[in-house]
Order: structure tokens, then C-alpha cells, then sequence
């Protein structure tokens, strides 16, 4: 599978191209397309088919097509890295295995400290939208927001023997809203709000691509639980294959249905899945879309904490953090020090949102920055680890575009990463002088 002999790891076997993972695991199709699901999926919903609506009109429907067709390279990829190569480090664990340990450990620090700036972000929005539509005061988000975080650390610190259970409740539960969602909103149609079709043009339809590039992000979160699946081989491809047409059809139908309903009108509040279903079901309008806000933060936090945790432990097994995290790496393990290292990041992101008036953005730019950076270092893995000319290979190719282009919108979101490749290196160096 590779075209050199990989460097061994600690607590995995490397065997003819593909690392064994000691241990067996718990997550089935069921459980593991759900994780992916709720990676995937993420607190999109509750905001961009409006802001797509208002940006590219009825041609953002097109938006939507084209990312669905970009994003099945990148998720392809992953999934053939993650199948062939079941480890906790994730993108970290093939990037070492390519590139060199210095490389896999800034892929590992921008995911665990870069990355999870994303997930006090995603308390926020859940918490927002739940008391905006309460019309609670200001304090009340931060509340919220924290207790949010705390049922999927809970969940987690119980193993994915629980997690993937709950994930998998929390994904069928999102499911069924998004389809309930559409199910209501339609009989307010008009089609009319389809005329004119393109009226921004194909600017306007980039536009609304580069809003739902975010959206269709999230497949690197689940490598970092692959040793936890069962036959690895056989189940990640078909959860990601489940997860891209769950994704991808949930996002057309709300779009759909956001342009047929709302129209011109989507971008011109904050609340719009509250909009959709008002028109037809008033009522129960509020607690309709303050439960899709709710089960949407639980879902991506409950599937990010976990991938999170098992990263730090594996970061720990590998000597890049400290010794006392490596705990529960192997799979099965339940890597309880690691979560509670987390909960304390999320914990210190959380107050550092409050410092800045809960202003987003700033958090955002830092997690998608990190995000594309290991995309990057995971692409170019790609190529050296699956075995050039297969499917898995071309996948990773066209992936190397796609990213490229990333890199370069990105501009100068990628100074956090930069600073935790310096980082990476000052740990390099440190550690070079104590042999």
C-alpha cells in the first residue's frame, strides 16, 4: 500500500500498509454513520440555507449541488486513510506514518487546540437560537451554552459504548426534525420565489459555495475514533458513503424549501428554520426549532469530544503531550484524562467568547484555519500512503486541489496555525536536546 515502509507505532501494528489497532471494536454502521452524520451536518442548518437564499437566490440550490460533488473526494479520502489505517491520532497518525513525527504533531495541535476553539462556538450558536427565540436576556446564551457542553463530556467519559448510542439517538432525533421541518414548511411554497432563478448570477452561486464548503466539512473528526469501529475496512466507507447522501439530502430539501417558502425574504432574520415552520404551524413554531438548535449542538459536540479526547490520548501515547493523557489511546480505551484536558480547553474557550462579547467570528476563522492546515498535511499523506493509481489515490489528488484553493482563501487565518507549527518545532527541538 505505501511506497516505503511506515514508522512503527506505539500500541498499533503495522502490517503490510495497514495499522491494526490491538483491541475490539464497538461502533457498527448504525452507530458510525451516525457520528459522521452529526460531524458533518453541524449547526449549518439552523443558518445557511438562508444565508445561501439571500446571497444566490434559487440558483443556491445550485451551491448546494456543486459542494455535495466536492466534498465526495475529501470524504472519500479520509475514509480510505481511516479504513486502512485505524488509529486514535487520526490525520495525526497519517501524517506520521508519511511525513515524519514533526509533522504529525502539528497536525495533532492543530486539531486538538486549534480545532476545538469550534466547540464553545457551537454551544454559543445552539445557545443563541434557543434563547432568542425565548427572548431571553444576553447572560442567559452563556448559560445555556455551558450546559450544553456538559452532557456529551458525560457521555463520552462513559466510552463509545454509551457515546455512540446517544450519538446515534441524537442523529435519528436531528433526522427526523430536518424532515419534519420540511414536511410542515412545504405547503407554504410559492413558485414564484424560483423566478428569476440566477438573479446574482454565478457570482452569486460562488458565493453561496464558499458559505456551504463549512457546511460539508467534518469528515477528518471521525478518523480519530476509526479503531473503535468494527471491520474498519468495510464500515467507514459505507458510513461515509450513508453520511454524504444523509448530508447532502438534508441540505437540498432544506434548501429547497427555504427558497420556496421564504424567498427573497430568508437572510432578513436570525431565526429562520423558525420562519420556515411559523408559516404553517405557529404554534408549536418555538419549541419546534429551539429542540433542532438543542439536538444539533449536542450531536456535533458529542461526536467532536469524543475525537478530541481520543486524539490527546494518542498525542500523549506519542509524546507530544504529556505522558499522563496517553490513557485510554488504545481501542476500547476510554481516554477519561485526555476528556477532562478538553473540557478545561473548552472550558477557557468558553470564557475567552465571553471576554469578546461572544463575537464569533474571531473563533471560527481560528477553527476553520486549522481546519484547511490539516486537511493540507492529510492530503499530502494521502498521496504517499494509498497505493498510487487506485480509487483512494485519484480521490486524494483531487482533494490536493480542493485544498489548495482552501489554503488560499484562507490568507491570513492560517497565522493560529502557523503559530502551533512553531510550537510543533520548539517541542521538536526540546525534545531533540534531551536525547
Amino acid at each position: 500500500m505505501t511506497d516505503r515502509e511506515p514508522e512503527p507505532l506505539a500500541g498499533v501494528t503495522v502490517d503490510t500498509g495497514t495499522v491494526a489497532v490491538h483491541g475490539a471494536g464497538s461502533v457498527g454502521l448504525l452507530q458510525g454513520s451516525a457520528l459522521y452524520i452529526a460531524a458533518v451536518l453541524g449547526t449549518g442548518i439552523l443558518v445557511l440555507p438562508a444565508l445561501a437564499a439571500t446571497r444566490a437566490g434559487p440558483a443556491s440550490i445550485l451551491s448546494v449541488l456543486a459542494v455535495l460533488l466536492l466534498s465526495i473526494p475529501l470524504a472519500g479520502t479520509f475514509a480510505a486513510l481511516a479504513a486502512r489505517f485505524p488509529d486514535s491520532g487520526g490525520v495525526a497518525t497519517f501524517v506520521r506514518l508519511a511525513l515524519g513525527t514533526t509533522a504529525a504533531r502539528m497536525a495533532g495541535y492543530w486539531f486538538f487546540f486549534g480545532v476545538c476553539v469550534g466547540a464553545p462556538v457551537v454551544a454559543v450558536l445552539g445557545g443563541s437560537y434557543v434563547v432568542a427565540i425565548f427572548g431571553g436576556p444576553r447572560w442567559m446564551v452563556v448559560l445555556v451554552s455551558a450546559l450544553i457542553l456538559i452532557p456529551p463530556l458525560v457521555s463520552n467519559a462513559y466510552g463509545l459504548r454509551v457515546s455512540g448510542w446517544v450519538q446515534l439517538l441524537l442523529t435519528g432525533g436531528l433526522v427526523v426534525i430536518v424532515v419534519g421541518v420540511v414536511a410542515v414548511s412545504a405547503p407554504a411554497s410559492n413558485p414564484a420565489n424560483f423566478a428569476p432563478f440566477m438573479p446574482h448570477g454565478w457570482p452569486g452561486v460562488g458565493a453561496g459555495i464558499s458559505l456551504f464548503v463549512w457546511a460539508f466539512a467534518g469528515w477528518e473528526a471521525v478518523t480519530h475514533i476509526a479503531g473503535e469501529f468494527r471491520n474498519p475496512r468495510r464500515t467507514i466507507p459505507l458510513a461515509t458513503a450513508v453520511a454524504i447522501a444523509a448530508v447532502g439530502a438534508a441540505y437540498l430539501a432544506l434548501q429547497l424549501v427555504t427558497v420556496a417558502v421564504l424567498g427573497s425574504s430568508a437572510g432578513k432574520s436570525d431565526v429562520p428554520l423558525l420562519d420556515l415552520v411559523a408559516r404553517t404551524a405557529p404554534g408549536i413554531g418555538p419549541a419546534f426549532v429551539a429542540a433542532i438548535a438543542a439536538i444539533v449542538a449536542l450531536g456535533v459536540l458529542n461526536a467532536y469530544l469524543g475525537a478530541f479526547a481520543k486524539l490527546g490520548a494518542s498525542l500523549g501515547r506519542d509524546g507530544d503531550l504529556p505522558k499522563w493523557m496517553a490513557k485510554g489511546a488504545e481501542s476500547g480505551g476510554i481516554p477519561r484524562r485526555s476528556l477532562a484536558v478538553v473540557g478545561v480547553l473548552a472550558a477557557i474557550y468558553l470564557v475567552a467568547l465571553v471576554f469578546t462579547g461572544l463575537d464569533l467570528a474571531p473563533f471560527i476563522l481560528i477553527h476553520t484555519g486549522c481546519m484547511v492546515a490539516v486537511y493540507a498535511l492529510g492530503m499530502a499523506a494521502a498521496l504517499k500512503l494509498l497505493k498510487r493509481w487506485s480509487a483512494g489515490w485519484w480521490l486524494a489528488l483531487i482533494s490536493c486541489v480542493l485544498v489548495f484553493g482552501l489554503l488560499l482563501l484562507a490568507g491570513a487565518n492560517l497565522l493560529i496555525p502557523a503559530v502551533l507549527a512553531a510550537a510543533a518545532l520548539v517541542v521538536a527541538v526540546v525534545k531533540r536536546g534531551f536525547r
